[in-house]
């Protein structure tokens, strides 16, 4: 069994932990995977380019595992997949365009609503908050925007002071901060959609001698040693490693015949200094669970 994992970028640990939950459920189960990754990382033109080249493979792949750079902008190159005969597996953002055997992710929504509660409930309901959001046309970037939103609303001494594009990417997260920060004396912490352009954030806020709390998602390997060192407030555990270990999973199962879950969906899990030891291994040795696992916990 050959499986084609698509994946958005080169540069998110997140997505290099996602591969590596491929390849281990691919070993556990007895298949293969073969990676496709934008080299311009969540080019929706250089991902349409990559299921061309899957499909004109001399052995196709039997099935997509797929997580699309974009909304609706590789719906066409995504519907070739269908049109080729070959199923397709969701994970992280959903698939829109063409039916899908099944869908691993987490609900964007109620985890950025959940970490910004943390944060909110930390500043004690009260203070100016910088958001740094992903990929305008990201379906993750949205969802949690809209999360960070009603959260604020439940607040009403919460304030958002400024919403700024790190397009999920540490060196721009960086630059961006800096300069908002340049503009604006006064802020009490930074909510932000991801955990390495939370790294970013850090590095413009040290290099001003500012210090607030900062909250990301996704318990990147950096993260939690931030978190560790006092550095950074908490994170929420947006686990791409374990959605693309049970899409692979559910891959298999189902070209053996086998009915798999329509939607998974994982809980929210908050890492902060009380927990975060949990979470401090790297990818290759942090726990994962199958189907089953998953269903005993249920």
């Amino acid at each position: 069994m050959l499986a084609a994992v698509f994946t958005k970028n080169l540069t998110n640990p997140a997505y290099g932990a996602a591969r590596l939950g491929a390849e281990r459920a691919a070993a556990l189960f007895g298949a293969e995977v073969l990676h496709f990754v934008p080299k311009k990382g969540d080019d929706p033109d250089e991902q349409s380019a990559l299921i061309d080249l899957a499909l004109a493979m001399p052995k196709r792949p039997d099935i997509f595992i797929f997580s699309p750079v974009h909304v609706s902008l590789v719906d066409a190159a995504i519907r070739r997949i269908a049109v080729a005969g070959i199923p397709l597996v969701g994970f992280v953002n959903p698939i829109a365009a063409v039916p899908s055997v099944s869908y691993v992710g987490s609900d964007d929504y109620q985890l950025a609503q959940s970490i910004a509660d943390y944060l909110f409930q930390h500043l004690y309901g009260q203070g100016r908050v910088l958001v740094v959001t992903g990929h305008e046309n990201s379906f993750t970037s949205k969802e949690r925007l809209r999360g960070f939103r009603a959260a604020a609303q439940r607040y009403p001494g919460i304030r958002i002071e400024g919403v700024i594009a790190g397009d999920y990417e540490q060196g721009l997260a960086r630059e961006r901060t800096a300069s908002w920060l340049s503009e604006h004396p006064y802020l009490d912490a930074c909510l932000v959609a991801n955990d390495i352009m939370a790294i970013g954030v850090l590095e413009a806020l040290d290099a001003v001698g500012r210090h607030v709390p900062v909250v990301g998602v996704n318990a990147i390997p950096q993260a939690i040693q931030a978190i560790a060192a006092g550095h950074m407030l908490a994170t929420a555990d947006f686990n791409a490693m374990q959605m693309a270990h049970l899409a692979t999973e559910c891959a298999v199962r189902h070209l053996r015949g086998e009915a798999v879950p329509a939607v998974i969906n994982l809980p929210v899990h908050i890492v902060d200094g009380r927990n975060c030891h949990e979470w401090d291994l790297p990818y290759a040795q942090r726990p994962v669970i199958t189907l089953a696992q998953l269903k005993g916990q249920t």
